[in-house]
């Protein structure tokens, strides 16, 4: 099981950490390792001091596929869910400064959170859902999939130009404009549309 992520995939978010707007999907990967479980806790890592949050659309792979064509991406998958993509931006901040790989400020354990999946038949319509991630019980993030830079379906078939993808596998969409760090004590809970999906503390 992969876990795929793509980045700057909101314009307004790129803008806000002042990376410029990407022509093509930014990808990187996390390991296994780095899911955390829906309601599990997590402990905030010892080698950062500014952990932000970063919520997402996630979609899980549900057949094998390379080289697949835009026009039938939406036959691999078939659930969401919503996640977190935990980013130590201190660590980011300093790799790339040095113009060295980012992997140890996005791929550590546990920086991968989960939350519940629910079936596409579930869905109105893919391309115009709202999302939202609450931090004590305040919104700190609100999405809609129709502010995506590229679709699902552009995702699935440029990401499968250079790894298959495999039954499984999750694909994190995105995060919109509003990411924020977070501490010790904080709560987090996600939505799409009005279903709690994804809830979890920071210890």
């Amino acid at each position: 099981m992969k876990i795929i992520c793509v980045g700057r995939n909101y314009a307004d978010h790129a803008k806000e950490l002042k990376n410029e707007v990407p022509t093509e999907p930014v990808i990187f990967m996390k390991p296994k390792s780095a899911l955390l479980p829906q309601g599990k806790a997590l402990y905030y890592p010892e080698f950062t001091e500014d952990l932000h949050y970063e919520c997402e659309l996630v979609v899980k792979i549900t057949g094998n596929g390379k080289y697949i064509q835009e026009k039938f991406a939406h036959k691999y998958y078939g659930e969401v869910s919503l996640g977190i993509d935990f980013t130590a931006r201190d660590l980011q901040d300093k790799q790339k400064k040095k113009g060295l790989p980012w992997e140890i400020a996005k791929a550590f354990d546990n920086s991968a959170v989960i939350g519940k999946f629910i079936s596409f038949s579930e869905i109105k319509n893919i391309h115009d859902l709202n999302f939202c991630m609450y931090l004590n019980k305040k919104v700190a993030q609100n999405g809609n999939t129709k502010d995506m830079i590229y679709s699902i379906e552009t995702l699935i078939s440029f990401i499968s130009k250079y790894f298959t993808l495999q039954q499984g596998d999750l694909i994190y969409t995105g995060t919109p404009v509003g990411v924020g760090s977070v501490k010790q004590g904080d709560k987090l809970e996600a939505f799409i549309e009005n279903e709690s999906l994804l809830e979890f503390e920071v210890k």
